[in-house]
């Protein structure tokens, strides 16, 4: 599946928020946008507001266009507040519950965790990052990947604590879904109706 390869700091600095972890230093660095007119003044139209919403969201979670379009479809034609249809579909991908869970250390790292058929959903394997969970569904690690490093050193670094609609066991490597999350149990950072307003143009 396609993913992102380029610069990830460089993205974070064009948004103007940290959107990858893992280059928390970089960022800090040189928080101002790239380019030699970086540290200018930009004249922000409505449509560029918009738009660096949208990208901010498509990169914190590692998708490309056609996926995200293709989830503001299905979130809009769902009941509900669309904006807050769109965060709870991509809250519930594998590999951001794998994220989530603490079973590794940032997206893209549980991305290739998941890709490369680490972990497994009500005891089958599953190995496509963008696979829908739903309220019940147990993501476990698999019995001969348990001590992988990357994941036995995500378990043993990371402190961030599981949001509520998780309920993970650590010592058995396994996380319930006991809810669809509700916006207030989302911490991304997004000015989602934004998103909504650029799509609905």
């Amino acid at each position: 599946m396609a993913r992102y390869t380029g610069p990830r700091t460089k993205r974070s600095r064009r948004s103007g928020q940290l959107l990858d972890d893992n280059k928390a230093k970089y960022f800090d660095r040189r928080p101002y946008p790239p380019g030699d007119h970086g540290r200018g003044r930009i004249r922000e139209s409505q449509y560029l507001v918009q738009l660096r919403e949208k990208q901010k969201l498509r990169h914190i979670y590692g998708i490309l266009e056609k996926q995200f379009r293709r989830y503001y479809k299905e979130a809009n034609r769902s009941s509900g507040i669309t904006g807050t249809n769109l965060l709870q579909i991509l809250e519930c991908r594998l590999d951001n519950v794998v994220y989530r869970a603490g079973f590794a250390r940032t997206r893209p790292q549980a991305r290739q965790l998941v890709n490369h058929g680490h972990f497994q959903v009500n005891g089958a394997k599953v190995d496509i990052p963008s696979y829908q969970v739903r309220v019940g569904d147990v993501v476990s690690i698999k019995e001969r990947s348990k001590e992988t490093f990357a994941v036995q050193h995500a378990i043993d670094t990371i402190d961030r604590s599981a949001p509520e609609w998780l309920d993970v066991n650590a010592d058995k490597r396994a996380a319930t879904v006991t809810l669809i999350p509700s916006r207030e149990q989302i911490d991304t950072e997004i000015k989602e109706q934004l998103v909504v307003e650029l799509y609905s143009k």
